[in-house]
Formats: C-alpha cells, structure tokens, sequence
C-alpha cells in the first residue's frame, strides 16, 4: 500500500505559521482566527491519522502546527493583557488628575 499526504497537514501547518507572524506584524484577532483554524484542522488531521497510520505521511507537519497554533494563540492572549494594561492605566491617569490636558 502506497503512502500519500496526510489532507490538511499543509494547511495545519501554514496557519500556525500565520497565526505566530499575524499576531506579530498586525494585531492580536488575527492570530486568535488564524490559531483556532489551525487547531480545528489539526484535530480533523490527527482523527484521520488515528484511524490508519500506515497509509498518511507527513504526520509531523500536523504536531508542528498545532504547537505553532498554541504558541501564537499564547502571544495574542499576552498582546490582549498588555492592551487592557496600557489602557486601564490610561484610564486611571485621566480619572486621577494626572493629565489635565493643559500645558
């Protein structure tokens, strides 16, 4: 029996790419988006894998993107924080007193 691609190993891959350099290079929603694709994907993979192993290679891209979907969905999680921080402490800077507009 002949070996061909795992379907949607690819694909699993290149959005975990994307999730890491989206949250990166643009803003957080797109590498939550990106990262939740590549999980969702991975799991349909990895199903499929699981029911025949000897038939599907390329199983090792499937683990790469889903450990590269985790790690972008980690950085757009600390890119959410640091948001919510630099906001609520402009918040509190503005309801304090501190900046009165006036130079």
């Amino acid at each position: 029996m002949s070996q061909q691609p795992l379907p949607g190993a690819s694909t699993v891959l290149t959005m975990g790419i994307i999730s890491i350099v989206g949250t990166l290079v643009c803003c957080g929603p797109f590498g939550v988006i990106f990262s939740i694709i590549a999980l969702v994907k991975a799991k349909t993979a990895n199903q499929l894998y699981l029911q025949s192993p000897e038939s599907y290679t390329d199983y090792s891209n499937v683990k790469t993107g889903k450990i590269l979907a985790y790690i972008g969905l980690a950085l757009a999680l600390v890119y959410l924080v640091l948001f919510i921080l630099y906001f609520g402490f402009i918040i509190a800077m503005i309801t304090a007193g501190e900046w009165s507009g006036n130079y």
